[in-house]
């Protein structure tokens, strides 16, 4: 008996509806908090982007008050942010991985997928469409509802319609079976952690039950903006390297109507004479020398197929491998790709040879690498073997692995740049400790920018002790501003303080103290898409140490100062305790009537 195995294709919204756990999405209570926090960093990265003060509004509200948990909430996040252009909402809001969010700069988002994934959510539990509301220009409002075709890939649009509205920005309402009673407590620490890594936001939270937890700004002071950069040689590999070679590769401009009547004037071509291949070949290998580039490689082509214009107008040209003398391209008609090989003994050869070489290896790492110049592409291509004037689009695989090789063990690169972070700074991060915890000691440091895997990072980290603190040492991790509320055990800041000896700096277990890190980075290596704990890559548990074992030597210095001050106020205590009885006991022995002034000695003590 023979078994016929079927092969199929999803969607990546199918994907993430059979594996929605893989997102954070897997119970009433985890989802009803990983949506949230999702609207709410897309807002704030909206404001950051266009240096925008955000205000925030967040609200939770039971379809039916009466029901017990899991049941159907009303999930809508209000900003005052840019807005988005009505063009591109059923886009953003209807397919997954859909958005502006696959640059290399720091952001809050990394996927594209959060906020899809939670209207996909919501649409799987409640089938109701997601509401979009947007205005760019404070005059006109959008109103969307809209649903995802999950095995396409595509949104479905329920309504649109046009109002006037004087309020820029963007809201966002989700109908979604959650858990709030279990969720509560995360959704408000969110909120407040939020707030606290967020401190030039204004935050409004107002949950089921009626309460309202406002966050009111604390500076108005916004962190530069980052940077979009250059990929770093260090953080490429083999597919890396081909999808940069693609994209720097000649691109080849749609045939229409309008570029064949330009072709034919070159050719100077009367009549039918160009649906008469033979003919039509002779007149073009005669008029060849006075083409124009372009034409040239048009005519190539259609000569390459063996095909007329009303055909060429029928195919789409993918890609040109001079590599291995191969042409692929799309048939409209067929709706198939195809691969024809490229007669190396055509007159034309030559010039599509010369058009899809592509850049020299020297020239394309100067252009497409950041911190490369000429001299250390030069230095490169020695240590890798290659010649600096070899063409890129000429690679064999074999030369391409070298050569992805060759740039991790190369030595000699430039540290990555770091202006595509944005970190918070010594200075708000302490405004906000202080703010939020009230302490009796606090400390902040920024270590320097460094990289793993050539992907930039910042730490930053920040103590605070005593003060209004409960007792017990308290962790508060954050990754591109984002709050990690989930797994602190599998993080890499969690090992890092257990490694600690914190005997050796004064402090107990059951100490009043507070510890904030951020790792700021344009990838931060996630262990799950859910986003809530970090890798332990070494570069940053190293810098996360060094950080640490640098405030803990400040709090140290504090507490043995703050040791000294208590054992001096106890001698004190004790001369107040004992001086009366030592004054009236001389007195005595003395025989004399007055005793001796020791208040004057106190107020020397005091």
């Amino acid at each position: 008996m023979t078994f016929n195995e079927s092969f199929n294709q999803i969607s990546p919204s199918e994907f993430f509806y059979r594996n929605r756990d893989l997102a954070g999405f897997s119970n009433p209570t985890r989802s009803i908090y990983t949506s949230v926090r999702e609207l709410v960093e897309n807002s704030l990265d909206a404001c950051d982007q266009n240096r925008i003060l955000p205000n925030i509004y967040v609200t939770i509200q039971p379809t039916q008050q009466q029901k017990s948990d899991p049941k159907h909430y009303i999930l809508t996040v209000d900003d005052n942010g840019p807005g988005i252009d009505h063009n591109h909402i059923p886009l953003a809001f209807g397919t997954v991985l859909y958005g502006s969010k696959f640059g290399l700069n720091q952001a809050r988002g990394m996927f594209g997928l959060g906020a899809t994934m939670a209207i996909l959510y919501g649409q799987i539990t409640t089938n109701k469409p997601v509401r979009v509301n947007s205005s760019i220009d404070g005059s006109n409002r959008h109103e969307y509802e809209i649903l995802l075709d999950i095995q396409k890939n595509k949104p479905i649009i329920i309504k649109h319609s046009i109002t006037s509205t004087k309020k820029k920005g963007l809201s966002i309402s989700i109908c979604l079976e959650g858990d709030y009673s279990k969720a509560g407590s995360k959704i408000r620490d969110y909120i407040y952690q939020t707030s606290l890594i967020t401190p030039y936001a204004s935050i409004k939270f107002h949950d089921p039950k009626g309460n309202k937890y406002n966050y009111e700004r604390i500076t108005k002071f916004i962190p530069s903006s980052p940077t979009i950069i250059k990929p770093h040689p260090y953080g490429i590999d083999v597919e890396t390297l081909r999808r940069m070679i693609s994209d720097t590769s000649y691109k080849i401009s749609n045939v229409d109507n309008l570029m064949i009547a330009r072709i034919k004037n070159e050719l100077k071509m009367r009549g039918d004479v160009h649906n008469n291949y033979v003919v039509m070949k002779q007149t073009i290998k005669k008029r060849w020398p006075y083409l124009s580039s372009q034409t040239k490689t048009i005519l190539s082509i259609l000569l390459c197929l063996k095909l007329n214009f009303n055909q060429l107008v029928k195919i789409k040209i993918e890609s040109i491998d001079i590599a291995r003398n191969t042409l692929t391209y799309w048939n409209y008609e067929k709706s198939k790709s195809f691969v024809t090989q490229l007669n190396i003994s055509s007159f034309y050869y030559k010039h599509l040879a010369n058009e899809f070489k592509g850049d020299t290896l020297e020239t394309f790492l100067t252009k497409q690498f950041q911190r490369v110049g000429r001299h250390t592409a030069e230095k490169f291509t020695e240590f890798a073997h290659f010649r600096p004037g070899k063409r890129i689009m000429l690679m064999t695989n074999q030369e391409l692995v070298h050569l992805s090789d060759s740039l991790q063990k190369f030595s000699e690169f430039l540290s990555p740049d770091p202006s595509c972070l944005a970190p918070l700074g010594e200075n708000l991060l302490e405004k906000g400790i202080a703010k939020f915890f009230n302490p009796d000691f606090v400390s902040v440091v920024q270590r320097k920018a460094s990289a793993y895997s050539g992907f930039p990072f910042i730490v930053e980290m920040g103590v605070a002790y005593g003060g209004s603190i409960v007792n017990g040492i308290k962790l508060y991790r954050f990754a591109n501003r984002i709050p990690l509320l989930y797994d602190e055990s599998s993080d890499v800041v969690f090992k890092v303080i257990n490694d600690i000896d914190w005997n050796r700096y004064k402090i107990k277990n059951e100490s009043p103290l507070v510890i904030i890190s951020h790792i700021c980075s344009t990838r931060i290596p996630y262990k799950t898409v859910g986003k809530e704990n970090v890798a332990d890559r070494n570069e940053i548990e190293r810098e996360l140490k060094l950080a640490l074992q640098f405030l803990s030597r400040k709090l140290s210095s504090y507490m043995s100062k703050k040791g000294k001050a208590a054992m001096e106020k106890k001698r004190v205590n004790l001369y107040f305790t004992y001086m009366p009885l030592i004054a009236r006991f001389c007195t005595e022995l003395s025989e004399k009537l007055k005793e001796p002034n020791y208040k004057k000695i106190f107020n020397e003590l005091k």
